[in-house]
Formats: C-alpha cells, sequence, structure tokens
C-alpha cells in the first residue's frame, strides 16, 4: 500500500492560516504583510484562503479574536481567576514575563495592532479596545475579591488601578521595543513589582 498523506480539515485549514497570518503581522504589520507569505507559511492556496476569509482585512480580524485575545487571556485573565490574593498573582505574572529578545524587540502584538490600526479601520479599533476593556475588568474583578478578602486596600478604585497598571506595563513594552533594550523592560518590571506592594490593605 502506498503512503499517502490524509486531507487537512477545513478547521484545521483556517487555524493555519490565522496563525500564519499572525506570524506575518506581528513581524512586518498588517498593512506591511503579504498574502502570498501568509500562504506559504500556512502552506495553502489562495483557493483556501478565500474560502475561508473574505480577504486579508477579515483574516486580520480573525487574528486579533482567535490570537491576540487568547494570549492576553491565557497571560493576565486565566492566573487571575477568583484568586484570594490577586496582588499576589499579578506579581507572579510579573515575575514569569521573561521575554525573550526578539519578543523584546517586536513588542507586543496587541499595542503594536493598536497603534497601527485603530486610527484606519473600525474593525480592528473595536475587537482591539474589547481586547483591552477585557483585560482591564479581569484584573479590577480580580483587585474588587483582593478588597472583599482583605488582601487589597479600600480607598483604591479598581478600574482605575487597573488601567493604570495596564497601561504602564504596556508603555514599558514600547519603550523596550523602541531602544530595541530588554533593559528598559526590566526596568518597568521592577517599577510594576513596586507598585503592587503599595496597594496591599
Amino acid at each position: 500500500m502506498s503512503e499517502f498523506t490524509l486531507p487537512r480539515s477545513p478547521s484545521q485549514t483556517r487555524q493555519r492560516l490565522v496563525e500564519a497570518a499572525f506570524e506575518e503581522v506581528y513581524h512586518s504589520g498588517f498593512r506591511s504583510s503579504d498574502i502570498n507569505a501568509i500562504l506559504t507559511k500556512a502552506g495553502v492556496t489562495k483557493g483556501a484562503l478565500y474560502h475561508h476569509f473574505t480577504g486579508k482585512e477579515a483574516l486580520g480580524h480573525a487574528v486579533v479574536e482567535q490570537v491576540i485575545a487568547k494570549i492576553t487571556s491565557d497571560k493576565w485573565l486565566a492566573p487571575l481567576d477568583d484568586v484570594d490574593d490577586p496582588i499576589d498573582a499579578l506579581l507572579g505574572i510579573l515575575n514569569d514575563t521573561a521575554l525573550s529578545p526578539a519578543e523584546v524587540n517586536g513588542g507586543c502584538p496587541l499595542n503594536n495592532l493598536a497603534q497601527e490600526m485603530s486610527p484606519l479601520d473600525e474593525g480592528f479599533r473595536r475587537r482591539l479596545s474589547e481586547i483591552f476593556t477585557t483585560w482591564i475588568s479581569g484584573v479590577a474583578d480580580a483587585l474588587r475579591l483582593g478588597q472583599v478578602n482583605g488582601k487589597v486596600r479600600r480607598d483604591l478604585d479598581p478600574v482605575e488601578t487597573a488601567t493604570f497598571f495596564i497601561a504602564t506595563y504596556e508603555g514599558y513594552i514600547s519603550m523596550a521595543k523602541v531602544a530595541q533594550d530588554p533593559r528598559v523592560l526590566d526596568s518597568g518590571l521592577r517599577q510594576l513589582r513596586a507598585y503592587l506592594h503599595t496597594l496591599r490593605r
């Protein structure tokens, strides 16, 4: 019997396209990303692309919804789910933030697209805003529970605190990217750890 390869399922093909598009967009930006490069990375034809997506914009929206949202959820929201002490949980997330040189140089995929596409495309802007809103809400909910549990100061506003924390983190990621220097991010993480300790009750 001759060897053969089982045909790829439509869901696998779609997933390969989304993952390949994420890699291309992360390295080149959305506007500069090349459809042919995405097809080559995914190992699929242009016909397969247009079977699953109406075009490059729809593929980019899928990258935001399926890849970037999941990265944010896995890194930030899952560890904060129903924790007794959100400050310890946030410190743990920061302590686990060990970005490779390529990731420091590439920056945050969420922030990259927010800066590039929010002024240009309402579909991107709305999807990216939703991720930030969900991220802020997740941190704020954890802080609020920490207040109930006596772990977090009662005088702080959870939403404002979460927004400040996330904006500061994203700002240091961007500054490290511009400087192409991981020491910028290391300094920022130290400052954020110190800030978190001031939130204890």
